[in-house]
């Protein structure tokens, strides 16, 4: 059988991704920097790669074999020194050079839904100037663009835990966010289609006032939401801009724009983000 590569393993997708193909049976290969991380999982050493994507040099002639690469390489908060273009944009470069002397057919790579409209971020910046190299690449590809996993979500639940969920503007803005384990078993049905973007959002359309009266129920709370206008978004944006590295303000950068604009895709999966809210209560 086709072998596929699993290169950002140890992330959040990654690992789902892994989980999945494994309950499929499916014959894979994880790169990985740490494979300690990935412990759990039980795989043959044969199955691990270590390599660090930053350095193109630890890929050299491990890829062989491959026929799909799917990649989800990339950083939310920069670390290590690490810049967006070092991670999202010349990692993955470095997977798609390798990938292509090694003989591979194709290449999945997960970015965001919206990214062509939203470049003047940094983080999208270096994610579309990858997705300009792979469409260029002459190898098949595929560009997943979800829009949120549940595990974002997560904010939500911290705002009310203290009673109250604080949003910019009305609070309408839809979005409909998907499990991980939900994209990554879509990722993988999807893998043989002819489809070289592919938007994956959850079962349930939300505003950000109904995620947020969920979050409010799952710990106990009444709804009680405080809408700041619109432009307190906008300062907070300029003024981390201005006074802030790229590191710092990039994650944020990014989060308020996204939640000042509808981000609905296509509905897969079946997790529902409440019962997601009620587990993330229990564990507390």
């Amino acid at each position: 059988m086709k072998k596929i590569l699993i290169a950002g393993a140890t992330g959040y997708l990654g690992r789902h991704l892994i989980a999945e193909l494994q309950e499929r049976q499916l014959p894979f290969q994880a790169i990985a920097r740490n494979p300690q991380k990935l412990e759990r999982f039980q795989l043959p050493p044969d199955t691990l790669i270590r390599a660090e994507v930053t350095q193109p040099d630890t890929l050299r002639g491990q890829l062989k074999g491959i026929d799909t690469l799917i990649s989800t390489v990339g950083i939310t908060r920069q670390k290590d020194g690490l810049t967006y273009m070092d991670v999202d944009y010349q990692a993955n470069l470095n997977l798609l050079e390798e990938a292509k002397r090694a003989g591979a057919r194709k290449f999945i790579y997960i970015s965001a839904i919206n990214g062509q409209q939203m470049r003047h971020l940094k983080i999208m910046a270096a994610k579309e100037r990858f997705v300009d190299a792979l469409m260029a690449s002459g190898l098949e590809y595929q560009i997943v663009r979800p829009n949120g996993f549940f595990s974002d979500m997560t904010d939500f639940l911290d705002m009310a835990k203290g009673g109250r969920v604080y949003l910019f503007g009305n609070g309408n803005c839809k979005l409909n966010p998907i499990h991980g384990r939900d994209l990554a078993k879509t990722i993988i049905d999807e893998m043989g289609s002819s489809a070289t973007e592919l938007e994956v959002g959850g079962p349930d359309i939300l505003t950000q006032n109904e995620i947020a009266v969920l979050a409010l129920k799952a710990v106990g709370h009444p709804p009680n939401i405080l809408h700041l206008p619109d432009w307190n978004r906008r300062l907070l944006i300029w003024l981390m801009r201005t006074f802030t590295s790229s590191k710092t303000y990039g994650p944020f950068e990014f989060f308020l724009t996204m939640m000042a604009q509808d981000n609905v895709a296509p509905r897969y999966g079946v997790e529902r983000l409440e019962h997601f809210f009620r587990k993330e209560v229990d564990k507390l």
